[in-house]
């Protein structure tokens, strides 16, 4: 945690409080404050700020907001993603947020599971997004949204986050073409699920003005992918 995220309720006084009992604990494991002490503290989806420590107790910890800070900016990213394990969902939200995704969504393919639709580990996205937002010291949440229907998301849906300057990569290790590198324009990113996208999947992709992109020899997990082809794009 290299920030605390405070909800903007919490921030209406004069003294901020710290109440989460996750929050908590981790300062007292790991940060051992002390009154007078300071500490970087985030409102979510607003202002990034240095506080002072004023009173530390078991139940909460009462802040004084010293200075604003700058937010990390976004990498200009739509990540498209073909909803993963449960498991490994937490793992890749968690890591794209941390990164700095500007917006995601996640899409069903043939080879993702439909029980993975009814995961209970797809009501804690938020808790997700808190956790990557505090280990890259962020504020501001990106979009997700979920569409459980393929064939109707990429025909109907995608193209409308496509143009000449947001064009749409589909990482397929057979691709014919490599993965950019170092781009200096936004875009869509569109990963698949372990095994990847049949033949059919990344030919609607190409239909719907999408380009199918290599990484090289090796076949990659998904959380591996997504975490490598983000910084080959934006390194």
């Amino acid at each position: 945690m290299n920030i605390v995220l405070l909800e903007a309720e919490q921030t209406q006084s004069e003294f901020w409080k710290i109440e989460s009992p996750r929050q908590l604990q981790h300062l007292s494991q790991h940060v051992q404050l002390n009154a007078g002490d300071t500490l970087k503290v985030g409102i979510r989806n607003g202002q990034r700020y240095l506080t002072e420590v004023v009173t530390i107790s078991e139940q909460h910890i009462l802040l004084r907001p010293i200075q604003v800070e700058a937010v990390p900016a976004k990498l200009p990213v739509h990540l498209i993603l073909a909803l993963p394990r449960p498991k490994v969902l937490r793992r890749i939200i968690m890591d794209a947020v941390t990164l700095g995704v500007q917006r995601i969504s996640l899409i069903h393919s043939y080879r993702v599971d439909k029980s993975y639709w009814q995961s209970p580990f797809l009501q804690h996205l938020d808790d997700y997004v808190t956790l990557g937002l505090e280990q890259a010291g962020d504020t501001i949440e990106p979009e997700i949204q979920l569409y459980k229907r393929f064939k109707p998301f990429v025909e109907d849906v995608l193209p409308t986050f496509i143009s000449d300057q947001k064009p749409a990569y589909v990482a397929h290790p057979y691709a014919e073409q490599q993965m950019p590198h170092a781009i200096q324009h936004s875009c869509c990113l569109i990963v698949g699920p372990e095994g990847g996208f049949i033949p059919f999947e990344v030919d609607l992709f190409k239909k719907n003005g999408c380009q199918a992109r290599r990484l090289g020899n090796r076949i990659l997990r998904t959380e591996t992918a997504v975490s490598h082809i983000l910084g080959r794009l934006f390194i």
